[in-house]
């Protein structure tokens, strides 16, 4: 559930390509991904450190059918700073949720943890294959 190299114009098109591959994967039902452009229209989902990491509303979880991740890189960049600011929020990585439960909170925190190391970010955003981007991630559940 990787992809790699994307050039994405604007934030809810990085995120519906996130969230197509979670449902595409069989984690979630196509509704899910409207869950996710809400949840980040009600509070953004952009972490700091040029990650974001949409999820679904509360209302949304009902469309979950198991737990995944799905990453895409964004080389160049995409804005995701909120309209009314005037602060740029740049993201090289988007990682997409779906959390079967309580799941998607310890993934948010493994995720925002192993990514508060801004090097960390920059091997993400610099990894050539879809391998790479697994070997880095199976450090986080071991943290």
């Amino acid at each position: 559930m990787i992809k790699l190299n994307q050039d994405v114009a604007t934030r809810e098109e990085a995120i519906r390509m996130a969230g197509q591959l979670l449902v595409d994967n069989g984690c979630a039902e196509p509704e899910y991904i409207d869950a996710m452009l809400a949840r980040n229209e009600d509070v953004s989902t952009y972490m700091g450190n040029f990650i974001a990491i949409p999820h679904g509303t509360d209302e949304g979880k009902k469309y979950i059918k198991k737990t995944g991740i799905s990453v895409v890189q964004i080389p160049m960049g995409v804005d995701f700073s909120d309209p009314d600011t005037d602060e740029e929020q740049l993201v090289t990585v988007v990682f997409g949720i779906a959390g079967l439960g309580n799941e998607h909170l310890q993934l948010l925190s493994q995720i925002a943890l192993f990514c508060s190391d801004v090097s960390n970010v920059a091997k993400l955003a610099d990894a050539q294959t879809p391998e790479e981007i697994i070997n880095l991630l199976d450090k986080v559940g071991e943290n």
